[in-house]
């Protein structure tokens, strides 16, 4: 419960993303830079208009009349009615001061404003840039986001990047996360040929020791020791060639489905169920349509491991098996498996998918004949053919698995009709 909060809590989004912290580092160094040269501007011209008053002055008294001089009572003198003018240098000074005071507050007023427009602008086009120029990473994360999702983790380990462009610190990232998926899928590959040709090379020896087995169980001269003994090992000899048919079909089914037919899940259900054993767990299906495409032999095999698995991991007497095909909400088949049987506690359930994990390992292998492949083929086979497999336990005992396939494609998808 932890690791699911700490990963709960690590995909939640926190704070700003890259691109609006890049745009707000862009829009304020942009209005600091600005706000520095509207101050600078208004500095020099400040010092250049107060030079220029005091020379504008020399000259006009020099050459004529001083600027602003006017009668004697005038009103823009500055001073009562009928007195007397001030100096015409005061009344220059005057002057210039009030149109020296003008301009710098329309420098400001208007260089503000004109900051704050070019500022928003600014800012935008930050925005976008700073959005293409991430385009590399959100190429890189939604690569590495349907990798980690996909069901199994070898599914789309054969996804490449393939980032185009210049020789930046953003391709030679791209180009040594695919170098990793490349080795991670080889080493994947690896490790199914490995499993497949090992289980193929086991098969010969197994079948020279059942040969010479039955020759020496059923020859007539043989004693009634030799026939036990001959009997138990013909059983262990025919286990361990299950293990290996198993090894070779969850190899097998490891691999995506490119061969596909179409297939009634229906009609797989009722095939099964006519072949499975009578014994004393009762066998009930429920078929409706459910069609999807795949490979008809493994997606037979799915269901005849759900329900071996069913009817083996049973209660000894009055126990049942029920099997049902439908067509759920968004069009996908849907086959179901529950049966009667012990108590499975919830937090042992992911862990009977895992290949040669069986609950209550401790039993004797005389009670548990199977090897421990049958679900995990069954969890295979489903991902091959992408869908996927859910399990519950029971009330009561027992469990309900819950396979989930695509529905049929049309026949433009490459998918034969029916």
């Amino acid at each position: 419960m932890r690791t699911r909060r700490g990963a709960a809590r690590s995909a939640q989004p926190s704070g700003l993303t890259i691109r609006a912290r890049l745009t707000l580092v862009y829009g304020v160094l942009f209005l600091i830079a600005g706000g520095v040269v509207l101050g600078a501007t208004y500095l020099l011209v400040s010092q250049q208009l107060g030079g220029d008053s005091q020379g504008t002055y020399k000259s006009s008294a020099t050459g004529g009349a001083p600027v602003g001089g006017g009668p004697v009572g005038d009103a823009g003198s500055g001073g009562p009615p009928g007195a007397a003018p001030p100096p015409p240098e005061q009344q220059f000074t005057r002057s210039t001061d009030g149109t020296r005071e003008g301009a710098l507050n329309a420098l400001l007023t208007q260089g503000g404003i004109a900051l704050a427009a070019v500022g928003i602008a600014a800012t935008l086009f930050g925005w976008l840039i700073a959005g293409r120029m991430l385009q590399p990473l959100h190429r890189m994360t939604e690569t590495a986001r349907r990798i980690a999702e996909a069901p199994a983790a070898d599914r789309n380990l054969h996804e490449r990047i393939d980032l185009a462009g210049p020789e930046d610190e953003l391709k030679r990232l791209a180009d040594t996360f695919d170098l990793m998926l490349e080795r991670l899928d080889h080493s994947f590959d690896g490790q199914r040929r490995f499993i497949a040709n090992a289980s193929h090379e086991l098969r010969t020896p197994l079948a020279l020791n059942q040969a010479l087995l039955e020759v020496a169980v059923f020859r007539r001269t043989a004693s009634e020791e030799v026939r036990q003994l001959g009997e138990t090992l013909l059983e262990i000899n025919n286990r361990h060639e299950r293990l290996i048919d198993g090894l070779l079909l969850l190899a097998r089914s490891e691999h995506e489905v490119l061969d596909r037919a179409f297939v009634d899940l229906a009609d797989v259900v009722d095939h099964v169920a006519e072949l499975a054993p009578r014994g004393a767990v009762a066998i009930e299906i429920e078929t409706a349509e459910a069609p999807t495409t795949g490979n008809p032999v493994l997606l037979e095999r799915l269901v005849h491991n759900l329900v071996e698995n069913g009817t083996r991991h049973n209660t000894p007497e009055g126990g049942w098996v029920r099997v049902t095909s439908r067509t759920g909400a968004d069009g996908s088949a849907v086959v179901e498996v529950s049966n009667t049987g012990p108590a499975v506690p919830r937090y042992e359930v992911p862990s009977l998918f895992e290949p040669f994990r069986r609950l209550g390992a401790e039993r004797p292998a005389t009670r548990t004949p199977g090897a421990g492949l049958g679900l995990s083929i069954v969890r295979a086979v489903a991902r091959a053919h992408g869908g996927d497999v859910h399990a519950e336990p029971r009330e009561g005992g027992g469990l309900t698995v819950t396979v989930t396939l695509p529905p049929a494609r049309e026949p433009g998808d490459g998918a034969p009709t029916p």
